[in-house]
């Protein structure tokens, strides 16, 4: 299974960084990294992904870092890098191999301090001989220092270092970086193709996989998470059923409690899961017994660990009212395609019920503004607005309609 089976409905994509790491391969089989690319090369030291989100950037960044790290002996005689079976790729793919460094936003932002030691990584020569490759998965959230710092390796990079940035759109980058980058543009997969996944490679039942496909409209990722866990299911159901809840103000605020409760839920899970883990590995690594006391001097790094972990609960938080906030618009979506006379592409099929009475207890321009309110709470929870108090202002205003 080739790494580029991940990428669904990316067959141009797949097309480019293949032939590059097919270049990128030649150079190092050739030991010819250390001089300058040919011109005719493919191959180039940084790279924009962008795209909607669940085009998958990430997943082709990551893709291509395999391809990039791809030790297979079959490319003696003729075959490509990106086998997916050998150390090189395995490893890009779990995350674990030595030469591939991942940077992802833990909270709102980047920090210089989270790039730091990254930037001074991307100056050494890879372990293996290959490519040193430095992922920023979130990179719309560099700030202005940090995005100073990225700027700075790449417009002098190492011999053998790649850059891999991914973000929603170019202009979430500076000017200064994406000029510097090879840009490539992903596109929202069909459902076609995000159902033809699940099946194939899930062994979701078609009809299943057809379901949340067309539901979440293309999201690779979050269709497989609809197709595979049922407490997203779940969550998903009573989003939906909100909008036929609002008819009262202490509806509205009991809805917006209810949906800020089940977000904080979701970073609670995740923080069970990750903290402890986190928490017990640095102690063990700074030399603290077990259950004993911690060395003098470590009191900082424990301190710069729980501040990590306070912002990665708010960022996902954030992010988890985030595809509940999605999940409304694509209900209000489909509700103005009934008032405008349309049934195609609804996504949300199975509350059908509820669009049809949402249509026709209020006009198109009603749905518009429901729209337009819940943009606005995505942009006030952007600005950092108290999460409750920019969900309350949501649901009064779909109320209002």
């Amino acid at each position: 299974m080739s790494v580029w089976d991940d990428l669904v409905g990316q067959e141009k994509v797949s097309a480019v960084l293949d032939a590059a790491a097919r270049d990128a391969d030649a150079l190092v089989t050739a030991a010819a990294a250390d001089e300058p690319l040919p011109e005719a090369s493919k191959m180039t030291h940084a790279w924009l992904f962008t795209g909607p989100p669940g085009a998958g950037r990430n997943q082709a960044a990551r893709a291509f870092a395999a391809a990039l790290q791809c030790v297979s002996p079959d490319r003696a005689l003729g075959g490509t890098p990106g086998c997916g079976f050998c150390d090189g790729c395995h490893t890009a793919l779990l995350g674990t191999h030595a030469d591939v460094t991942t940077v992802a936003a833990v909270g709102a932002e980047i920090l210089v301090r989270d790039m730091r030691d990254t930037v001074r990584k991307s100056f050494t020569a890879p372990a293996n001989g290959r490519w040193q490759i430095i992922l920023v998965e979130d990179a719309e959230r560099l700030n202005e220092k940090s995005a100073n710092a990225v700027l700075k390796a790449v417009e002098e990079p190492a011999p053998r270092t790649v850059w891999l940035l991914c973000a929603p759109s170019i202009e979430d980058v500076l000017p200064t970086i994406r000029s510097r980058c090879r840009h490539l543009n992903l596109r929202t997969p069909s459902v076609e193709a995000v159902t033809d996944m699940l099946v194939r490679r899930d062994g979701i039942e078609p009809e299943v996989a057809a379901s949340v496909a067309r539901a979440t409209q293309g999201h690779v990722d979050r269709a497989r998470r609809l197709a595979t866990d049922p407490a997203a299911r779940e969550r998903r159901a009573a989003v939906l059923k909100l909008p036929l809840r609002l008819d009262e103000v202490g509806a509205c605020l009991r809805a917006a409690q209810e949906l800020v409760d089940a977000a904080a839920e979701d970073a609670k899970q995740l923080a069970e899961e990750m903290d402890g883990k986190e928490t017990e590995e640095l102690r063990a690594a700074l030399g603290a017994a077990q259950g004993g006391r911690m060395p003098r001097g470590t009191a900082g790094v424990m301190k710069d660990l729980e501040d990590m972990q306070k912002r990665r609960r708010t960022r996902t938080q954030r992010d988890s009212l985030d595809v509940a906030l999605g999940d409304l618009t694509a209900f209000y979506r489909d509700v103005l395609a009934l008032q405008l006379g349309t049934r195609v592409a609804i996504a949300n099929a199975d509350a059908e019920d509820a669009l049809e009475r949402l249509a026709r207890a209020s006009g198109p321009e009603s749905t518009l503004r429901r729209i337009e309110a819940i943009a606005a709470c995505r942009e006030a929870l952007d600005r950092n607005v108290a999460p409750l108090l920019a969900v309350e202002a949501m649901t009064m205003a779909l109320r209002a309609g």
